[in-house]
């Protein structure tokens, strides 16, 4: 019924801010080439990494309608942004967003049931979705705020025989149970993208279709190699994903202050503020980390050719 969600990098977009604390357009489509050129083949947007939880919903929409408009030809953009904890704004805020063009709208698994209540709640809720947007092609997002929801293999088959899914950003850090997600998944379009750098290489020899994680922000370039050139150059890749497994530590750092960091070290021209995180957090030695990486980076990247 829709067309199938390319295979590769997704990353999670964040989101830069001007010295006033208003979104950053400029840097927005800096980011957005920038992505782009280093062989992303989508971009997740209006997700944790872009602080939705720290965004009004104009902000959103207008974060999202931006993006729709300036988004370099050829990468795939999906969707999310419904933060309510109701149904009814949540369900109005997806056909808002939705109007914009994206090639899907990803609900955020934790938004659809609260942390006490059962799959069945979940179902019922992703029930009024589908019906409330009859032509959208639908993902799902294991988002880890405010609480996480990992989708059960049996839940997410479910989902994926109804034939409207096409994406799940994967939280789990759990090869078995990837692997039964993609036993469950086998044959319906809905692809698997890993969230987790350090598992990477694993789950794309079990079938996962990509990387969608927040080191996209990073060296994206990185990621794309590894999930084209896994099978052909195999010893070389069990190399580079033990390197993107070291580097995938960063996300405990000062994520996303670290990411708009070392974008900047990138030639980007953004700050590294966050409505979520405070600068302070990310002091000197966290600062030299980063540029530590950066020349990591520029030599796996000399000895891959890139």
């Amino acid at each position: 019924m829709f067309n199938p969600i390319p295979r590769g990098v997704y990353p999670t977009m964040i989101t830069p801010y001007t010295p006033d604390n208003k979104i950053d357009y400029n840097a927005v489509e800096q980011v957005l080439n920038w992505y782009s050129e280093r062989g992303c083949a989508g971009v997740f947007a209006i997700c944790q990494s872009s602080e939705i939880f720290f965004l009004s919903f104009e902000e959103r929409y207008e974060l999202l309608k931006f993006v729709m408009a300036h988004a370099p030809k050829g990468l795939t953009i999906v969707a999310s942004g419904h933060t309510a904890d109701d149904l009814d704004t949540q369900l109005y805020e997806a056909q808002r967003f939705m109007e914009l063009g994206a090639q899907g709208y990803v609900l955020i698994s934790n938004r659809l049931a609260r942390q006490e209540e059962g799959d069945d709640v979940f179902l019922k809720n992703v029930d009024r979705f589908l019906t409330a947007l009859p032509e959208t092609a639908f993902g799902v997002y294991e988002c880890p705020y405010p609480y996480k929801r990992l989708m059960q293999p049996e839940t997410l088959g479910k989902l994926a025989r109804t034939g409207r899914f096409s994406f799940l950003k994967d939280t789990c850090c759990d090869l078995d149970m990837i692997r039964q997600k993609l036993d469950a998944v086998k044959g319906t379009g809905l692809e698997i993208f890993n969230a987790n750098g350090a598992l990477l290489l694993d789950s794309l020899k079990m079938g996962c279709a990509g990387y969608s994680g927040v080191m996209a922000n990073f060296h994206p370039e990185i990621y794309a190699w590894l999930c084209e050139n896994y099978e052909t150059q195999p010893e070389k890749a069990e190399l580079v994903g033990a390197v993107l497994g070291f580097f995938s530590v960063a996300e405990c750092q000062t994520y996303p202050i670290n990411a708009k960091y070392y974008m900047g070290l990138e030639g980007l021209t953004l700050g590294y503020t966050s409505r979520a995180r405070s600068v302070a957090e990310f002091g000197p030695s966290r600062q030299v980390e980063i540029r530590q990486m950066k020349t990591v980076t520029d030599f796996i990247k000399q000895t891959l050719g890139l």
